[in-house]
C-alpha cells in the first residue's frame, strides 16, 4: 500500500454509556495517544469500517481533526461479541523520526522445490513476526519462499527471512518459520491402524477383564 488512506473524523463530547447512543447514531468512539494528551473522536461508520478493512492494525492512516492529519496505527479494534460490530477503536499517534514495533504476517509465496515435491508439503511454523522500522518504512508482510526447502531436512528460520532495508527483526533469528512434512499415505494409515488396534477394540478388552 503506497499511498496512506486518510479518514475524517470530529472531536467527541460524549463518554461513558452515552456513548452508545453515539452508535446508534451512527458514529464510532475512538481515542488518539501517543504524541500527545489522548484525544477523544468519533469517525463515521461506514468509511471506518473500509479504512479499517484496508489498513487492519499494519498500514498508516492520516486522520483529519479540526484542520490537521495526524498519522496514526490502529491498535486495538474492539468488536461485538456476536455481531462483529466496531464498538470502539484505539489509535496511536505516530513520529514519523521515531522507530516503532509492529507485527508483520508471514506469507508463503512460491513453489516447492523437486527434490520434496510430490513428498509432502511446506508448513508454516510461524505466522507473524515482530519488527522495528521507522513509520514510513513500516510493512505488513513478509513473503517465505518455499523454493528455500530444497530437501525434507531443510529448515528456514527467523534468520533466513528476506526483509527490506531499513526493517529489523526482533523474533528470536532461531525462531522455527517453515518446515516440510510427509505425507502419510492412506496404505500407511491403514496399516498403523492393524499394528494398534483401534480405540474400540481396547475399550472392549479391558471390559472383558473387568467383567472376569
Amino acid at each position: 500500500m503506497s499511498e496512506r488512506i486518510t479518514i475524517a473524523a470530529q472531536p467527541r463530547t460524549v463518554t461513558g454509556k452515552k456513548v452508545k447512543r453515539l452508535r446508534q447514531a451512527g458514529m464510532i468512539p475512538a481515542v488518539i495517544y501517543g504524541q500527545r494528551d489522548p484525544l477523544a473522536i468519533q469517525l463515521e461508520r461506514g468509511p471506518l469500517r473500509r479504512v479499517l478493512k484496508q489498513a487492519s492494525t499494519s498500514h498508516l492512516v492520516d486522520i483529519e481533526l479540526d484542520g490537521n492529519n495526524l498519522t496514526v496505527l490502529a491498535r486495538e479494534i474492539q468488536q461485538h461479541v456476536t455481531r462483529g460490530d466496531i464498538l470502539h477503536v484505539d489509535f496511536f499517534e505516530v513520529n514519523m523520526q521515531s522507530a516503532i514495533t509492529a507485527e508483520a504476517e508471514l506469507i508463503l509465496v512460491g513453489e516447492p522445490d523437486t527434490a520434496v515435491e510430490g513428498l509432502g508439503s511446506i508448513v508454516l511454523m510461524t505466522h507473524a513476526v515482530d519488527i522495528e522500522c521507522l513509520p514510513g518504512d513500516l510493512i505488513a508482510e513478509i513473503e517465505v519462499n518455499m523454493a528455500g526447502i530444497a530437501s525434507p531436512d531443510d529448515v528456514i528460520y527467523v534468520s533466513d527471512l528476506n526483509v527490506p532495508k531499513g526493517v529489523a527483526v526482533l523474533t528470536d533469528p532461531e525462531t522455527i518459520v517453515a518446515r516440510f512434512e510427509y505425507t502419510l499415505s492412506a496404505e500407511a494409515d491403514e496399516a498403523d491402524e492393524e499394528a494398534g488396534g483401534s480405540v474400540e477394540d481396547v475399550e472392549v478388552i479391558e471390559k472383558g477383564k473387568q467383567e472376569d
